[in-house]
This record gives C-alpha cells, structure tokens and sequence, in this order.
C-alpha cells in the first residue's frame, strides 16, 4: 500500500493527528537566544557574598547581570564582558574553560580572549572584538563599569 492509499484509508482526522506533530516539530523556530544591544552606560556592583555572586567563590565561575557575563577567571582575577556577541547579536557569550579560559558564544562558535579579541572568524564575517567592561575590587564588593 502506497502513502497516498494509508492516508485515504486513515480519513482525514486520522491523518491529521498523525501528520501534524511532525509537521509542527519540524517547522519549528527555536531561537538560540535573544538579538539584543551590547550594554551601554555599564556601572553596577555586585555584592560577593550575596547568593547571586555564589558562581564568583570558585575560579572559573561566572554570572550574567545586566548583559554582562562576570567571570573570576582561572587566575582568581575578576573579568566582565558584554553577553551580546559581537557576531551577530545574540546574549549567549559565556566564559568557559578552554584555552586557560575564554569567551564563547555557541550560537555560532564565536570564540574570545580574556580582553576581548577574536580568536576566529565565524560566517566569512570580519571578527570584531568583544566589549570588556573595568572591574574594580573594594572588600567584597566587585564594581562592573565603563
């Protein structure tokens, strides 16, 4: 029996219902994140021993806020750098553990060093950097700033 001859015999509810979840399933758009604006005016303070710097006690930890990836790197020293790739837009850059650390997005596997510069080229696009923002200690509390 033929495709065309199943589906005839199933009726047209039948083939609905069977037909429809692979349909939906494949036209589905799921975005890798969001295209927003790299952050701009950045000047906040985190707190160190809030529960929301918690990922900042370890080397290698980091924390979105604000579009703002911070990291403690793998050096122990405090970095922080716009979450908005500098490729395409999107707010997946995150620090990882590769290279004695970098930044990556995995939208499109762009790739940066610690202070911002392109490690590849991704799409034939010319690599731009990615915007770092100053960090400064005072006791526990860390300041994100332009």
């Amino acid at each position: 029996m033929e495709r065309k001859e199943f589906l005839r015999s199933l009726g047209a509810g039948a083939a609905f219902a069977v037909i429809f979840p692979c349909v939906q399933g494949c036209s589905k758009d799921e975005s890798p994140g969001e295209v927003k604006q790299v952050p701009t005016n950045v000047d906040f303070t985190i707190d160190l021993n809030s529960a929301e710097a918690a990922a900042l006690k370890n080397n290698g930890g980091f924390i979105l806020k604000n579009n703002v990836v911070v990291v403690k790197n793998l050096q122990g020293v405090y970095i922080a750098a716009s979450q908005i790739c500098s490729h395409q837009a999107y707010d997946q850059v995150r620090f990882i553990d590769q290279q004695g650390g970098i930044f990556y997005c995995d939208v499109h596997g762009s790739r940066f060093e610690q202070d911002g510069s392109p490690l590849n080229q991704v799409d034939n696009d010319p690599a731009k950097p990615l915007k770092i923002f100053g960090t400064e200690l005072s006791g526990d509390l860390l300041r994100v700033f332009e």
